[in-house]
């Protein structure tokens, strides 16, 4: 087997051609497809995977704050005023005052931000599918809940 590697800077978690890969590598180069997969289908509504998912947040939230959203999201603050500063310069999102506490901004998805996100949901949706559908429905489920299993294990060991 080759070693996975999508950027040569990078060390292989693998120390042979032979050897199998590192869980590690294996999720680091998948979630890396999956997002160029979502990301090329969402291309012409000119967004991203991860816009769409701020969007999702932001429509979902009335006084929805931007450091909630980044944790939320599980973003760090940097990415997230980079992804919110993009959102803004294509008018689908807004920063305001919080309307209770001035010190605060919360976040707004504006009407082409709407437009954007009803027309984009699907077509990552349908890419998701696209993307899965060499593993069958099964595996596809299989998958997934593996996956939510092993989300929530490192909390419960880090309580023992």
């Amino acid at each position: 087997m080759s070693r996975l590697r999508a950027n040569h800077d990078e060390p292989s978690e693998t120390s042979t051609d032979t050897e199998e890969p590192q869980l590690g590598t294996l999720l680091k180069h998948a979630y890396r497809s999956f997002d160029g997969f979502v990301s090329a289908a969402l291309a012409h509504h000119g967004i991203d995977r991860r816009e769409l998912a701020v969007l999702r947040r932001i429509a979902a939230d009335t006084w929805l704050s931007q450091q909630d959203a980044a944790a939320q999201l599980g973003i760090d603050r940097t990415t997230m005023v980079a992804l919110l500063d993009s959102l803004e310069r294509k008018e689908l999102v807004q920063r305001r005052t919080h309307p209770h506490d001035r010190r605060k901004n919360v976040l707004a998805i504006t009407e082409a931000g709407h437009h954007v996100l009803t027309a984009a949901a699907p077509t990552a949706l349908d890419a998701e599918r696209r993307f899965l559908q060499p593993l069958g429905s099964a595996a596809t489920q299989q998958l997934k809940n593996a996956l939510q299993l092993l989300t929530t294990i490192p909390e419960q060991r880090q309580a023992e």
